[in-house]
């Protein structure tokens, strides 16, 4: 990847903070503003440092409805260091579980670009010295670790943590999973309405190793976040029964460890491209396979390292795979298992712990909290079942792997935790659908049989547009029974399971082979030997390519209208041209 020119708003930022604005006489009428809004009291409080605190709060996400509180306890500790304390709000959140099977959810990757956007026009526009960024879930955690290496000034990330199980053990993926049961008359409505009562019982970030968490966790691994940053709980139960929960003291804990890390990062001039390096990227990605995390997280990861500057080649994840056995399952793989589960048997740094033995983990790299090693060396060892030794791992590779072969040139992502042994090496004829609708139609209709491979084109970042997430097709295959593989240029819900192949690259609506297949043709498909194949010959391949229509856009106004102008392909995280 070329090096990019330095960006002057960026630059300055960097070198002179909130010295930019406070202090500068010329500019004083901001000082003015900032006594208006309560920033500051008097001339003299500009002296002060800035630091700013982005929250994500909004009561359309469960995972964020309690993040208004946790701000108040991150500013108080801010204020008791000396600092002077912005607070803001970004918008354009998404709560992928119900923008879920509508036409909403091609806004949920989109949003991830208008995350990061809006962070840097914050930043810029008001100046500061460091800044914490608290979010959880879906497109908000990698929008701001993009925007924390984009704007490289010192900063920390902290999330409102994991949402309990269900009283019962279920969780969202219990809800979704059942639509697909009551589609077949195997479960009754009331039974399914009692589900969707119960499965989701408070705050927090869906309960298990979705894409939410996984990325919280990853957070912790990178460097960008605290150590229980993906599994202390948004709250605890507030009675034996389990009929009520509160905020959690160990959330709130580290909420307001999360101001000291940032004054740390401040004081010793510690930036996030200090810490986001290949490295550490390859420390996300062996802990991605021990923790079996979502699919999204590839996606995410790559993101981040292209907006870091960082050129990473997804054959290296496979090499990473293959040293890296798959320890800790966690539903949607393992659906009676969930992050609170994890935490109470240390958590990620656990895990880390025991795959540090056999894989090339980087233990010293550091971190918004010094060294990983530090925390990592006290963790407790393995107890063998939540999470696992290497001698007992759920597989000898990781939980994730990148598929190559002529219906993507340029690779594909599953999620190899949660595909049953049985299923690992699979072919059948294709099953065609143009849209996560049409499949999903498909599907409850009893269009789609045992053995078929499910096909869902022109959903990728161009495409759909917006990559949207395929859980309710894939939770409608587990939940009716049927064993049929999927395979689409879209993305999967972190709480998909079974043999679903996503990122397809290149995109159908950039020319990929994906787009030329004919339904009934044989797909075959080893995740073992990472490989993904049509069976017909190179040169009818190479025929049909040339004889492609060209990709009329389903969109061409508005947010999505632009963004799909300027999503790169999913190998490359989907991330704008421009990052």
């Amino acid at each position: 990847m070329a090096k990019k020119s330095e960006h002057p708003g960026y630059k300055q930022l960097r070198e002179k903070g909130s010295r930019v604005v406070a202090g500068n006489r010329k500019l004083i009428a901001a000082t003015s503003l900032m006594k208006a809004a309560g920033v500051v009291r008097n001339i003299k409080d500009t002296q002060k440092p800035f630091v700013t605190v982005i929250n994500s709060y909004t009561n359309q996400i469960p995972g964020h409805a309690h993040l208004r509180i946790l701000e108040e306890y991150v500013v108080k500790e801010l204020k008791k260091l000396g600092y002077n304390v912005w607070r803001t709000n970004i918008g354009g959140a998404v709560c992928d579980g119900i923008a879920m099977g509508h036409f909403g959810m091609k806004y949920s990757l989109a949003s991830r670009e208008l995350i990061t956007d809006q962070i840097e026009t914050i930043l810029n526009a008001h100046p500061c010295d460091g800044w914490i960024g608290i979010g959880n879930c879906d497109k908000i955690v990698p929008g701001m670790y993009n925007a924390m290496v984009r704007m490289n000034i010192p900063s920390v990330y902290v999330s409102g943590g994991p949402m309990l199980a269900g009283a019962r053990g279920g969780d969202l993926i219990t809800v979704f999973e059942g639509i697909g049961k009551n589609s077949t008359g195997n479960l009754s409505d009331s039974a399914l309405d009692k589900l969707a009562m119960n499965s989701c019982p408070g705050c927090g970030s869906c309960a298990g190793m979705f894409t939410a968490n996984s990325m919280n966790c990853l957070g912790e691994v990178i460097g960008l976040a605290l150590p229980g940053n993906g599994t202390i709980t948004a709250e605890v139960w507030a009675n034996k029964k389990k009929t009520a929960t509160k905020l959690n003291p160990a959330r709130i804990k580290l909420v307001q460890d999360a101001a000291h890390a940032l004054k740390d990062c401040i004081d010793k001039r510690i930036l996030p491209l200090d810490i986001v390096t290949k490295k550490s990227i390859d420390n996300a990605f062996m802990a991605d396979m021990a923790m079996g995390g979502s699919t999204n997280t590839i996606l995410h990861t790559l993101a981040l390292a292209a907006t870091a500057g960082i050129k990473y080649d997804l054959k290296r994840i496979n090499q990473i795979s293959h040293k890296t056995p798959c320890i800790c399952k966690v539903s949607p793989s393992r659906p009676e298992v969930h992050m609170e589960d994890v935490h109470e048997m240390g958590g990620i740094p656990a895990i880390l712990k025991e795959v540090a033995k056999v894989s090339e983990l980087d233990l010293n790299l550091p971190t918004v909290n010094g060294k990983l090693s530090t925390t990592v060396n006290k963790a407790p060892k393995p107890d063998g079942e939540i999470i696992r030794t290497n001698k007992k791992a759920f597989s000898k590779d990781g939980g994730l792997a990148v598929l190559f072969g002529n219906i993507a040139p340029d690779g594909a992502v599953v999620k190899t935790a949660g595909v049953e042994k049985d299923m690992m090496k699979f072919s059948g004829p294709a099953r065609i659908f143009e849209s996560q609708e049409e499949a999903l139609e498909g599907i409850l209709a009893g269009k789609v049989k045992d053995g078929d491979v499910v096909i869902i084109r022109y959903e990728g970042p161009r495409g759909g547009p917006g990559m949207q997430e395929m859980l309710s097709p894939t939770a409608a295959i587990q939940g009716a029974g049927i064993r049929a593989a999927l395979i689409t240029d879209g993305r999967f819900s972190g709480g998909t399971r079974g043999l679903c192949i996503g990122h397809v690259s290149p995109e159908a609506a950039s020319g990929g082979p994906i787009a030329i297949i004919k339904e009934g043709e044989i797909i075959e498909i080893d995740s073992q030997k990472r490989s993904l194949n049509l069976k017909i010959s190179k040169a009818e391949i190479d025929k049909r390519l040339k004889t492609l229509g060209k990709f009329e856009p389903k969109i061409n106004r508005g947010w999505l209208g632009r963004y799909l102008q300027h999503a790169r392909s999913a190998d490359m995280g989907g991330v704008f041209d421009l990052c």
